[in-house]
């Protein structure tokens, strides 16, 4: 009777410690960076869309805030590493993956910039020379983000098993085909949803049961 009440007590501890490693592993340790990552693409996505609507330009560019969100993306790194002495695979591998995604949005953003510089002289010569509406090149920007968005967090959920990023990622692949027809501020809409979609909620639900398997395993067996 003793063995099988220690077996069970020894079988509970490594499902509950499976339980915590399996909230971790789906982005990398516990939900709150994909949280915050979430709230502050959804904060810009809103306020942008607030002055294209109401006609308003803030000081400064609402999107200077994913620079000053890396910060204390950095910290949780840091303080992960730290706790972590040996690395899997599987979180090598969300490492690497998150990793070159954050390096893409960011040469993505550049080469934006470079193409709108070039593109508008065109453009404006095009539309001197026509009296004809020219191509607008920024209403097609946010399609190429929503299709970056999605691929690490569909891949993160098809690896990790964690079905709420894997329908954030088709989430946000749904929405960068629909921004295809939709205007520029439609589309800050749709990117506000993916990232609530992809990246919020799933992030919400993976703090929670981290939390609480947390909670367990620390809780004393009787």
């Amino acid at each position: 009777m003793d063995n099988e009440k220690q077996l069970t007590e020894k079988e509970s501890l490594e499902l509950i410690t499976q339980m915590i490693n399996k909230a971790k592993d789906a982005c990398h340790d516990t939900g709150v960076t994909t949280i915050m990552w979430g709230a502050v693409i959804i904060c810009c996505s809103l306020v942008r869309f607030a002055e294209l609507h109401f006609d308003f330009r803030l000081p400064f560019d609402i999107y200077l805030l994913t620079f000053l969100a890396v910060i204390p993306q950095i910290y949780f790194n840091v303080r992960e590493k730290k706790r972590r002495k040996v690395k899997t695979y599987d979180e090598q591998f969300m490492d690497s993956l998150w990793t070159a995604f954050g390096i893409s949005i960011a040469l993505l953003i550049y080469i934006n910039s470079l193409l709108y510089k070039e593109w508008d002289v065109v453009n404006d010569q095009y539309v001197a020379m026509t009296g004809k509406g020219g191509f607008k090149l920024y209403e097609y920007t946010a399609s190429f983000f929503l299709l970056l968005y999605g691929m690490p967090t569909f891949v993160t959920g098809m690896t990790m098993k964690f079905k709420p990023m894997f329908w954030g990622g088709l989430l946000c692949w749904a929405c960068c085909l629909l921004s295809l027809y939709t205007p520029v501020k439609t589309d800050l809409l749709l990117i506000a949803l993916s990232a609530a979609g992809a990246w919020l909620i799933p992030g919400i639900i993976m703090e929670k049961d981290y939390q609480m398997a947390k909670k367990q395993l620390v809780q004393p067996h009787v």
